[in-house]
């Protein structure tokens, strides 16, 4: 069983999990300006957080787009 098909049997849809995508870069974005306002003790450890959110958007993008493809039937 893929992690799609278990996420849309728990109702999530493909599309959502593709606008969380795009979120998750402005997150990762804000993260970033955040880190350049923290003094330089925090700055690394701030960067290292808008870095990891920063690789997010990916896998969160190709599992909706398998989850659209479930949606729709195909398993091309």
């Amino acid at each position: 069983m893929t992690v799609g098909r278990v996420l849309l049997r728990t109702g999530l849809r493909g599309a959502q999990l593709q606008w969380l995508s795009l979120g998750s870069v402005g997150l990762s974005i804000g993260l970033w300006l955040r880190a350049k306002t923290v003094d330089q003790d925090e700055r690394g450890n701030a960067e290292r957080r808008a870095v990891f959110v920063g690789l997010w958007p990916s896998m969160l993008w190709m599992i909706g787009e398998s989850m659209r493809r479930e949606e729709k039937g195909g398993r091309s």
